[in-house]
């Protein structure tokens, strides 16, 4: 069994920052890409940024140069720094990781329960 914990989420001004972690446990033979989602009020859920397991990063246009995500691979853990935020940045912001539960080989996808993210003065 794989959980995704996700913290950090809250209420911040616009212009201000916050870091959201999202730690993996239990049965966990390797973790591949972890991603950052959002989904805003009333849209659909989309990709925010990707670290993949060799180190390359990858960012949606609208947060580019704002947030940046990074592992710390001893804790099984993904970190989001966001930076410069915006109101429209206002999500639930969810973590999702590809894990190998086992040496078989196979990969699943695993997402954490979402924390909420507002920004509004």
């Amino acid at each position: 069994q794989v959980q995704l914990v996700e913290s950090g989420g809250g209420l911040v001004q616009p212009g201000g920052s916050l870091r959201l972690s999202c730690a993996a446990s239990g049965t966990i033979f390797s973790i591949y890409a972890m991603d950052w989602y959002r989904q805003p009020p009333g849209k659909e859920r989309e990709l925010v940024a990707t670290s993949t397991s060799g180190g390359s990063t990858k960012y949606a246009d609208s947060v580019k140069g704002r947030f940046t995500i990074s592992r710390d691979n001893a804790k099984n853990t993904v970190y989001l720094q966001m930076n410069s935020l915006k109101p429209e940045d206002t999500a639930v912001y969810y973590c999702n990781a590809h894990i190998s539960p086992s040496s078989n080989g196979m990969v699943f996808s695993y997402w954490g329960q979402g924390t909420q993210v507002t920004v509004s003065s």
